[in-house]
């Protein structure tokens, strides 16, 4: 293994660790700021997010069947629909595009 593979590792490791342990010893008391507070509680789901779609967009054969199945997840989820029930309609989605594609 190269020196600089390591390195990079390191740092990887140090910044993980130090982005887990600085709100630990800084933070200590409750907070109480409503803004700060809102976007702790979004961080989790922005960084789902920020990970997943680009895998949404290269997971099937035709960026197009994977935008339409995609665009009809968000549709199905805005109304209301059960994780089942957006799931398999929007990979019904995808193959019926798929279909119509190839």
């Amino acid at each position: 293994m190269k020196a600089s593979v390591v390195l990079y590792i390191l740092m990887m490791a140090t910044v993980t660790y130090i982005i887990r342990v600085l709100p630990l010893t800084l933070i200590r008391k409750e907070i109480k700021n409503t803004f700060i507070k809102s976007f702790l509680y979004y961080v989790p789901y922005v960084t789902l997010a920020v990970m997943i779609f680009p895998a949404i967009l290269n997971a099937t054969a035709s960026q197009w069947s994977a935008l339409i199945g995609f665009v009809v997840a968000i549709i199905l989820a805005y109304l209301g629909g059960s994780l089942i029930k957006v799931s398999i309609l929007s990979c019904l989605a995808v193959f019926v595009v798929e279909l119509f594609i190839y």
